[in-house]
């Protein structure tokens, strides 16, 4: 397993450790409600430096990156940041990403899923042929993302860079507790509000902007959180994650992600099928569902109609923090679609009704 050079402290911390992509990450500390509800009411810190980031560069990065992502990234100015996915050949999806405009036209930033690293690299390296550098600088940079309703208060006084008014999708750097070249952007994966922080893995930063966060947060109830409440967090935004609601075999319009698939920009992977989709129409939809009998839904149950014959499966699922309630996202026959329809989560052989309800779900 590998470390992130955070590791040392959580285990100090005493976090329940586990392997997640290969990384040796802290899954909670106090307990999932609890840091839950610390994000959702205040502000919580998450390692996430186990994620991938790639640096593109040149005359023709822009062109790269259109012809292998779904949305259209000549709309970034500098300072912006977007959306995205990387669509194969068959409409599947090879990974969701956020692409940063560092420099227009010439400087890109692409953060992706840490178990998607390598893959990621691959495939984009596979369509540059027109000499796009490209580094893949994910083993030198650490990211924090410190989410909730108070996280941009509490960082403030350690930069100069205006964090309080940064807007949804967009991005400072300047320097952050005495650090350097530190990027700031407020993407959120929580829906609480907050700021990731990325920066170089280097001259002991990692141990300086941890120390100065917490000595400022911690009396104002900023604690650390764990990869368990990200999930369920992000599972109360209705957000994909990418191996449990979206992977190689699922388009990104059954995923309710054609705001990310612009049909209208210049061919990129998988155009003419999106496109035949958006005619037809598709087959199959991920939905939001909240349970109506007691249980949990997990990753791969089957749904079933009233008579238990199976229109899809679930794809997340939690009993959520938030609400007090068992909720779930999956995919079902677009019949079965509609908010309020009634589907059934196979439960050891035993039907639990639930139903359709819209995303977000807090």
């Amino acid at each position: 397993m590998k470390n992130t050079p955070f590791t040392q402290k959580h285990i100090g911390l005493g976090a329940k450790m586990a392997e997640f992509a290969g990384y040796n990450m802290p899954i909670s500390y106090t307990g999932i409600n609890d840091e839950h509800h610390t994000v959702r009411r205040a502000a919580g810190v998450f390692d996430v430096s186990h994620m991938g980031e790639f640096i593109l560069k040149g005359e023709n990065a822009l062109d790269l990156i259109q012809r292998v992502t779904s949305n259209d990234a000549s709309k970034l100015a500098a300072g912006k940041a977007q959306y995205s996915c990387l669509p194969n050949n068959e409409g599947g999806i090879v990974d969701d990403l956020l692409v940063y405009c560092i420099e227009e036209n010439k400087v890109y930033m692409l953060v992706v899923n840490a178990s998607n690293i390598e893959k990621d690299w691959n495939w984009i390296q596979q369509h540059n042929d027109k000499k796009v550098e490209m580094h893949n600088i994910s083993d030198d940079t650490c990211l924090l993302a410190v989410q909730g309703p108070n996280a941009t208060k509490i960082l403030q006084p350690l930069t100069d860079m205006d964090i309080m008014n940064l807007k949804y999708y967009t991005f400072v750097k300047g320097e952050f507790a005495g650090v350097k070249n530190v990027l700031v952007s407020a993407t959120g994966y929580t829906g609480a509000g907050g700021v990731e922080i990325y920066f170089e893995d280097k001259d002991g930063n990692a141990d300086k902007i941890w120390n100065a966060i917490f000595e400022l947060g911690a009396p104002q109830g900023l604690k650390p959180i764990g990869l368990a409440a990200r999930d369920t967090l992000r599972l109360e935004m209705g957000f994909c994650l990418y191996g449990n609601d979206i992977d190689d075999t699922t388009s990104p319009l059954e995923a309710g992600l054609g705001w990310i698939t612009k049909l209208n920009k210049e061919a990129f992977t998988s155009r003419e099928i999106f496109q035949q989709q958006k005619v037809e129409g598709v087959k199959r939809k991920l939905v939001g569902f909240e349970m109506v009998d007691k249980g949990i839904p997990r990753h791969h149950y089957e749904i079933c109609d009233k008579d238990g014959k199976q229109i899809g499966f679930v794809t997340s699922g939690t009993q959520s923090p938030s609400l007090n309630k068992a909720i779930g996202m999956g995919y079902v026959a677009m019949e079965h679609s509609a908010i309020d329809s009634p589907i059934f989560i196979k439960v050891r052989d035993k039907l639990l009704q639930a139903k359709v309800v819209k995303i977000p779900f807090a």
